[in-house]
């Protein structure tokens, strides 16, 4: 913007007859510049700004298409699994700070962001955990690369479940995002009371964007200009957006995805890391499994539910981290000196 638009013309006669007193103090004050609109603040911001590129899955034997956002070239893939009612763009800002160092893949998943399924309700565990599986399969063949499963909230409960079934041989991590069984469980008879409560309508997305701000359901503008939009789809007949979820008619599949949750995570065969916003109660079996040492545990503090996305550039070095401390790389476990698959030769 060009600055000399903010100052006033130059008078080129200054002579007594031409000079006018100011009407009031006011008037004479100095001129600010320009602050910045509520709508130019709270505008959306492209993808594109984050990942390098996106993808409709099609799954084999139905009409299912699975929308992906990937990021990177090299390394393992660090697969990200998004909350209900979210969409893989809850991962923007962490996959810019990843890819230098690993592939990000963040899924649509069923009902939610681009992705369409035939049954866009069906949010059973099972069925989320098997889109999971199918996605991977169609990406990568039957040899897929080593794979870090990182899922929030409800995609935490998908993640653990993917990796309890053992379908996915190549699973080398599991990050679990601020989700206990204990207290998910406690929470779920206030569920439909917040989803009925919050905002249901929207002039504009800026609006919504201002809306999840503001309500303190995310606390980084950043993320949640890139984030919100695909949470949202336009309502012709009131001519307003809506959320594209209905969340609040999956009721029947809420429980299942937290029972035995704690119990799944600890069995899961892979390095574990539970990363928790502020001091949530862990049950019996976490606190146990954690005493012996099953899993690492970290706090994040300063951040609300959507850890990814309050802090993106701590839980990005958190992942980052987990990786390199586990010794994960493109093929799996990399332990210096040992064979490696990528050494295979290849048949003749």
């Amino acid at each position: 913007m060009d600055s000399s638009s903010n100052l006033n013309p130059l008078r080129e006669d200054t002579s007594e007859d031409h000079l006018e007193a100011p009407a009031s103090v006011f008037a004479s004050r100095p001129l600010r510049p320009p602050s910045t609109s509520s709508s130019e603040k709270y505008s959306p911001v492209e993808w594109t700004s984050y990942f390098d590129k996106e993808d409709d899955i099609s799954i084999t034997g139905s009409d299912d298409v699975f929308h992906v956002y990937m990021a990177g070239s090299e390394g393992p893939v660090v697969f990200c699994l998004h909350g209900g009612g979210y969409s893989g763009l809850s991962f923007s800002i962490v996959a810019s700070k990843i890819k230098e160092k690993a592939r990000v893949v963040a899924m649509d998943l069923r009902g939610h962001g681009k992705s369409v399924s035939e049954n866009e309700l069906d949010l059973s565990l099972e069925t989320m955990s098997n889109d999971v599986v199918a996605v991977i399969k169609e990406m990568y063949g039957d040899s897929p690369p080593a794979i870090v499963l990182v899922g929030h909230s409800m995609g935490g409960s998908v993640a653990v479940q993917v990796a309890a079934n053992k379908t996915l041989p190549s699973l080398a991590g599991l990050v679990v995002v601020d989700v206990v069984e204990g207290t998910a469980i406690a929470s779920l008879i206030h569920m439909q009371k917040i989803l009925s409560n919050r905002m249901q309508h929207f002039p504009s997305i800026e609006k919504a964007i201002e809306y999840s701000v503001r309500g303190g359901s995310l606390r980084n503008i950043d993320s949640a200009r890139v984030s919100i939009p695909p949470t949202l789809k336009y309502y012709d007949s009131k001519q307003c957006y809506v959320y594209r979820t209905r969340l609040e008619e999956t009721e029947q599949y809420w429980k299942g995805w937290y029972d035995g949750l704690s119990e799944k995570f600890l069995s899961s065969p892979v390095p574990k890391l539970l990363l928790l916003a502020g001091t949530d109660r862990l049950d019996r079996t976490l606190t146990i499994g954690q005493m012996q040492g099953k899993f690492q545990m970290i706090v994040v503090k300063h951040t609300g539910h959507a850890i990814q996305e309050d802090v993106p550039e701590e839980f990005a070095n958190l992942v980052q981290n987990f990786i390199s401390r586990n010794r994960i790389g493109p093929h799996g476990v990399e332990i210096p000196g040992m064979w490696k698959p990528s050494q295979q030769q290849p048949k003749t």
